[in-house]
C-alpha cells in the first residue's frame, strides 16, 4: 500500500532538506531525525565511497543513534559541508550527551562525485550551505536536479558526454502499520532500468539508443573515460518499524538490492554506493522480512523517479512495476 504521503517522510519525525547551487551543478541534501536521534546502520556496497562518521553505524559502536544523514556534491571536498549540520543541531540542543551541558552532534555523511559534470568550473557546498538545508527541511521532498542530485548523471560506459541527467528521487510502502521510505541520489555509472528490464536513463549509443553497459562489459569493451570514485549512489531507507541496529544492516542489505535491480551494473569499482538504514522505532516491533519487503517495493520507485524528475517528467504515478 502507498501512505497518503509517499516520500520519506512518510515515516514520522523525518524531515528533508536541500540546498542547491544556483548553476545547477552541486547541492547536498540533509534527512534530519527528530529530537533523540534515529536508530543507525550502513551498507556498503560500492568500492569508491567518501564519507564521514559512516564507523557510527556499526552495530558494534558506541554510539547507538544519529541526529541526521547528510548527502553531498563536491566529492572529498564536500564532506567539510557537515560542519553546518552539527552547528544547527548544537543550536537546538541536539546531539549525544557527552558531559555537564555538552553534547556532540552525529551526522553520518557521504559524498556523490559531480565536480565539473555539467561543464561548470568544480565547486562543492560548504557548511553555510548545509547549514541552509537544515533550514529548508519539512516534510515535502523536491525531486530531480535537487540538491545532492544537481549534477548527477548516470550510464556513464562511454564517457560523460554520453551520459544523462539523474538526481533524487523519495518514495515510500506501508503495510500492517509499517511504513518504509526511501531518498535515492542516482550518481551511477550504470543504467537506469524500469520493471520490465527496459533502459530508462543511460549511456547513449553513437548510433541512437542507449548502449547498455551490462552488455558492453560483458563483451569485453572497456570503461571509457571512467576513474574511480567518480560515480555514486547514496540512499536512505527509513522505517518507523521497532528494529534494532543489527536488523537496520539487513535492510540495508535488502534496499541495495533492490538498487541492484534498477541500476545496472550495481556497486562497481568505479561507484562509492552507500545505503544507510534509519528506524524511528515508533511502531510495534515487525519482522526484518516485513521492512525488507517494503523496501523492495519502495526503493525502486525512488530510483525511477530520480531519472524521470531530473528529465521533468510531470506528474508520475507510483509506477507500482517493481518486479
Amino acid at each position: 500500500m502507498t501512505p497518503s504521503h509517499p516520500s520519506i517522510t512518510a515515516v514520522a519525525g523525518l524531515t528533508v532538506g536541500h540546498w542547491t547551487d544556483a548553476s545547477g551543478a552541486t547541492g547536498c541534501t540533509v534527512v534530519l531525525g527528530p529530537p533523540g536521534g534515529v536508530r543507525a546502520a550502513a551498507a556498503v556496497r560500492g568500492r569508491a565511497t567518501g564519507t564521514r562518521e559512516l564507523d557510527t553505524l556499526d552495530p558494534r559502536h558506541h554510539v547507538e543513534r544519529v541526529d541526521g544523514v547528510l548527502f553531498t556534491g563536491g566529492s572529498a571536498y564536500g564532506l567539510g559541508a557537515a560542519d553546518g549540520v552539527v552547528r544547527w543541531m548544537r543550536e537546538r540542543g541536539r546531539g549525544l550527551p557527552v558531559g555537564p551541558d555538552l553534547i556532540v552532534p552525529i551526522v553520518p555523511t557521504a559524498v556523490v562525485f559531480d565536480l565539473g559534470n555539467m561543464g561548470q568550473p568544480p565547486m562543492w557546498p560548504g557548511p553555510e550551505d548545509a547549514y541552509r538545508a537544515c533550514e529548508a527541511a519539512g516534510v515535502e521532498v523536491a525531486e530531480g536536479s535537487v540538491g545532492a542530485g544537481a549534477g548527477a548523471t548516470c550510464g556513464k560506459i562511454l564517457g560523460l558526454d554520453r551520459s544523462m541527467k539523474a538526481g533524487v528521487g523519495t518514495w515510500a510502502a506501508e503495510g500492517a502499520g509499517v511504513i518504509v521510505g526511501a531518498l535515492v541520489v542516482t550518481n551511477a555509472v550504470g543504467d537506469v532500468r524500469d520493471g520490465s528490464g527496459a533502459v530508462l536513463a543511460g549511456a547513449r549509443a553513437p548510433g541512437g539508443g542507449f548502449a547498455d553497459a551490462v552488455r558492453q562489459l560483458a563483451a569485453g569493451a572497456a570503461p571509457f573515460g571512467i576513474a574511480p570514485g567518480q560515480n555514486t549512489t547514496l540512499a536512505v531507507v527509513a522505517t518507523n518499524a521497532d528494529l534494532d541496529r543489527v536488523a537496520l544492516v539487513a535492510l540495508a542489505q535488502a534496499a541495495n538490492d533492490a538498487l541492484a535491480r534498477r541500476i545496472t551494473p550495481f556497486g562497481t569499482a568505479f561507484d562509492g554506493d552507500v545505503t544507510i538504514a534509519l528506524s524511528t522505532a515508533t511502531a510495534v516491533p515487525a519482522s526484518v522480512l516485513h521492512a525488507e519487503a517494503l523496501a523492495a517495493e519502495c526503493v525502486p520507485v525512488a530510483v525511477e523517479r530520480s531519472v524521470l524528475r531530473a528529465r521533468g517528467v510531470p506528474g508520475l504515478p507510483g509506477l507500482g512495476d517493481d518486479a
